[in-house]
């Protein structure tokens, strides 16, 4: 009970999402829209329970016109595999219930309308699913930071070509605009983001099966789902004693 209590605490309407009903109205594709809302909302339950069986902490569900946006508050060293279950389950849950909703009740339409938003949520833009299973997959063999430096160009790289290749819509345009400046934030954020993965082995007692020996001493090839052992061209170090002479030095500038 609890957890359909929490469930029904963090969706949240974005903006756009009014603003696309309202255009949707007065084209005469309010119908449309609906169908595409409720395709949205099944998706993202996948993703939302499949968090909560994991334990992973959330914050909000934000449905917008072309999808939601769940944001977690939680560790970025959880486990890679359970990331990607959370991620996988989205699109599979919508095509489960695609199936058994076209079993009863057949439209070619609404078939038509699920493999758009499959499509376009699997496309390697940030924050859409696709550039995190992309991210997930980088970090199986590149290090943390540079997965999601990767994951961010070949997010704009994406936009480019939708920009391209399409043609002019409004709403594809809100959506466009609105992708945009998530990766653009991103990109912003980007050395915050890979000293919070830092910090977070500082201050927490990660345990990892796998090692990796990193040499020289570079923070930047620091890897998820490993500890890591540094050589200084001296003596082996270990990832904590690294970690601590940075932030003890990040402190004493404080």
């Amino acid at each position: 009970m609890e957890r359909f209590l929490i469930i029904r605490n963090i969706f949240k309407v974005h903006p756009f999402y009014f603003l696309a009903a309202f255009i949707s109205s007065i084209t005469g594709n309010f119908k449309y829209f609906l169908v595409f809302s409720v395709i949205i909302v099944i998706h993202e339950l996948g993703h939302v329970i499949t968090a909560l069986i994991l334990k992973w902490k959330i914050e909000k569900v934000i449905l917008l016109p072309f999808g939601a946006l769940t944001i977690f508050n939680e560790d970025i060293n959880r486990p890679l595999i359970e990331e990607f279950l959370i991620l996988v389950l989205g699109p599979l849950t919508q095509i489960v219930f695609t199936f058994i909703y076209n079993y009863f009740n057949y439209s070619e339409e609404f078939i038509n309308y699920s493999i758009v938003i499959l499509v376009f949520n699997l496309l390697p833009i940030f924050p859409l699913d696709g550039s995190k299973i992309l991210n997930i997959f980088l970090n199986k063999f590149l290090s943390f930071k540079k997965s999601h430096l990767i994951t961010i160009y070949i997010s704009l790289i994406t936009i480019l070509v939708l920009i391209i290749r399409s043609s002019f819509n409004l709403i594809l345009f809100l959506i466009i605009s609105f992708i945009l400046v998530k990766v653009l934030e991103e990109f912003k954020n980007h050395d915050s983001i890979f000293n919070r993965f830092l910090l977070e082995r500082y201050i927490k007692d990660f345990k990892f099966k796998k090692s990796k020996i990193i040499r020289p001493v570079n923070l930047g090839k620091m890897k998820r789902d490993f500890n890591h052992i540094f050589y200084d061209g001296k003596m082996y170090v270990t990832e904590r004693e690294i970690l601590k002479k940075r932030f003890d030095f990040h402190r004493k500038t404080w």
